[in-house]
């Protein structure tokens, strides 16, 4: 396995809005660290357990996600969340709920790992807003099995940048081509994430939703490893100018995206 390697610079102070963790909610908590495992060559450990059977997801030692296990009389979709660090969850929070989107858990203690909140953007995207240590969440980046990025897939961008920005303070940059509604969301110069316009393409029966990207050293191969474990391709893998992506879903259902670096 290629060795994990910790972040450094500005991005590993957490400045607020920075993607700093992702989480799942499955029904099946063996079974979903079965599939991760096999995929990504993650290993688990205990995590805070305030929800219920929760686990942390290891790789070569580093966290690099959490994942939980849904209460059977929940129905929600099963979906990786992504969450956006700050300094203050419950201003955060309260910033939320004034610029029109909604706080449906928290702000609370996670333990002594830090505070948090899950809320849901204006048009019902939900994502998490995470407060705590500078070091604490996804340690680790830029080599197979960490998250690469993570993307909101909406109806259109014009009303969910103002959102963000707002709550955020991001820096926005909308594409250059005319005929793509994409913004690229900013901290301190940096790109952070993106929001994707999909208008009528985005599935009416699921709504906007953020989408994390995981890296892997082959896609192809991630692909057929996938399908042997029991998942799904949802879309082939295509080249673009970040490297070989492709999407798929878990057992379970939850879909999330794999990228290979361009060679």
């Amino acid at each position: 396995m290629t060795e994990a390697r910790e972040s450094a610079g500005p991005h590993a102070l957490r400045a607020p809005g920075t993607p700093c963790w992702v989480s799942l909610m499955a029904h099946g908590l063996t079974a979903t660290e079965e599939f991760y495992g096999a995929l990504f060559g993650w290993e688990f450990r205990p995590g805070p357990r305030q929800f219920g059977p929760y686990v942390r997801a290891l790789l070569d030692g580093h966290e690099v996600a959490g994942m939980g296990q849904l209460p059977p009389d929940h129905r929600l979709p099963i979906a990786w969340t992504p969450y956006l660090a700050s300094d203050d969850v419950d201003r955060t929070a309260e910033t939320v709920r004034l610029c029109g989107g909604t706080v449906a858990v928290g702000p609370l203690d996670a333990g002594e790992a830090g505070r948090l909140a899950i809320a849901a953007d204006p048009c019902g995207a939900v994502f998490g807003i995470w407060q705590g240590p500078a070091r604490l969440g996804t340690p680790v980046s830029g080599v197979p099995g960490t998250p690469a990025w993570n993307e909101l897939l909406t109806f259109e961008t014009e009303s969910v940048t103002k959102f963000y920005a707002s709550v955020f303070g991001y820096e926005t940059e909308a594409a250059a081509d005319a005929g793509t509604d994409r913004v690229t969301l900013r901290v301190d110069g940096h790109p952070v994430a993106a929001l994707h316009g999909l208008g009528r393409a985005l599935p009416r029966d699921r709504g906007p939703y953020w989408a994390t990207c995981f890296q892997v050293t082959d896609t192809d191969g991630a692909l057929r490893r996938v399908t042997a474990l029991g998942g799904r391709v949802v879309r082939p893998a295509q080249d673009g100018p970040h490297g070989r992506v492709a999407t798929v879903a878990d057992p379970e259902g939850a879909v999330f995206s794999v990228v290979q670096e361009p060679r």
